[in-house]
């Protein structure tokens, strides 16, 4: 009997002390944009040295681990009748007969710098290749570009439609 009125006890107690309390207050939302793409316009010019930047706004954090990733708009082709954007990863190459032109980029947690090489005399270089350049700069986590094949990570269309990453029109 003593057993029973002991076993009665603690499930009595254990119900007890399992009931809740009032509801708390709603927790805030998750961050669940695993990486943000910004675009960037600018043109080439001497008196910058043939490069661009792109500071990172104040208010986004970038983190010693994030992969920036820089894409150049090459062409505008029309498929099934609308203009459609044909964006290239940098480092983009053009062999001319003149020489070489190289697109490439550096970044920091500050900032991106977008700038020209070439082997030939830059003021050589043609108004296309120097004038009214579109960027998109992405911003991703190492850990979502470890999970993603080459061929993702160079098409700036599947980053765009990924569910994970956020796109931000800040034009400079």
């Amino acid at each position: 009997m003593k057993k029973l009125a002991t076993m009665i006890l603690l499930f009595v107690s254990a119900f007890i002390l399992s009931c809740e309390g009032p509801m708390g207050p709603p927790g805030e939302d998750g961050d669940d944009m695993l990486g943000t793409i910004f675009e960037l316009e600018g043109d080439f010019k001497a008196s910058d040295n043939y490069e661009l930047f792109f500071d990172f706004p104040a208010n986004f954090k970038i983190y010693d681990t994030d992969v920036v990733l820089v894409y150049i708009l090459w062409d505008v082709v029309k498929v099934n009748g609308k203009n459609t954007d044909v964006w290239r990863l940098l480092p983009q190459t053009i062999v001319l007969d003149e020489g070489v032109i190289q697109y490439n980029f550096d970044y920091t947690v500050n900032d991106v710098r977008i700038f020209l090489e070439a082997t030939i005399p830059f003021s050589d270089l043609l108004p296309a290749e120097t004038q009214d350049q579109v960027f998109r700069i992405a911003v991703l986590p190492a850990d979502f570009v470890a999970s993603k094949k080459a061929a993702e990570i160079m098409d700036l269309g599947i980053l765009m439609n990924s569910p994970e990453v956020k796109f931000s029109l800040i034009r400079k």
